[in-house]
């Protein structure tokens, strides 16, 4: 997945395309390292940090196996993922839409934010309770472009080169979706899939794309990557993929 895997599963996308990476790969290793770690903040920080930039560079996505004390794993389906900074980060609304448009980081942030506290839930099991995440309302976004009346569905796309999620146009309009620049109280790290991702509260992490580059409204919904291997298109928690999680509210 195109996700941070903490004890759960997310999850988690084009300038450089890496090596995609199999549904049955990620599920084993997620299967073998359920084990997890505590430890006092300073070390969980430099231990956060440690683990984000070897599996930046990590093209089998073994470094999944190792858990961090803030109970997320770092994984991504692509071998390795461009960074993006203020400077170069980008993000595209187009398709059917009246007025498309191109935001820089710094309009994101210019833009009224929302703050939800909501567990995250993995489709592999584990959860991680009560985390922050703060950014602009999808819905916002899509008012500004003017979605036209054809359209029925988002197609989300990412600077990984190789990750896509979708929503119907409903689904995308809750008020709890959003374009997140901050988790835990902090901006977004790359590996948590910063500067911007999707944050879909009520579904499965895999929903919530990482490193979000483009969002492109459509006529029909268009199955993401884990959609395409098997995953539930509609992935809210408890009531999707054969599972019986209580749902993150």
């Amino acid at each position: 997945m195109n996700e941070d895997v903490h004890q759960g599963v997310n999850d988690e996308h084009p300038e450089e395309r890496g090596t995609p990476i199999g549904r049955r790969v990620f599920l084993g290793t997620l299967a073998l390292g359920a084990a997890g770690v505590v430890a006092a903040p300073p070390l969980q920080r430099g231990l956060e940090a440690f683990l984000g930039g070897a599996a930046d560079k990590d093209p089998t996505g073994l470094t999944g196996l190792l858990p961090n004390g803030g109970g997320f794993r770092y994984y991504s389906v692509a071998s390795s993922v461009p960074r993006k900074d203020a400077g170069s980060y980008r993000l595209t609304v187009d398709g059917l839409v009246d007025r498309p448009t191109t935001y820089t980081l710094h309009d994101l942030k210019a833009l009224p934010q929302t703050r939800m506290v909501r567990d995250v839930q993995c489709v592999t099991g584990w959860r991680v309770p009560d985390t922050p995440f703060e950014g602009v309302r999808l819905s916002r976004l899509l008012d500004a472009a003017r979605v036209r009346p054809t359209a029925k569905a988002i197609r989300f796309t990412c600077f990984d080169g190789t990750y896509t999620e979708s929503l119907t146009l409903s689904q995308a309009r809750r008020a709890d979706v959003l374009v997140a620049l901050r988790m835990q109280d902090k901006d977004l790290g790359h590996s948590h899939g910063g500067p911007a991702r999707l944050y879909v509260a009520p579904m499965y992490f895999y929903k919530s794309a990482k490193w979000l580059s483009g969002i492109t409204v459509t006529d029909e919904v268009r199955p993401g990557y884990w959609e395409k291997r098997g995953y539930d298109i509609d992935a809210w928690v408890g009531r999707s993929n054969g599972r019986d999680d209580a749902p993150t509210s």
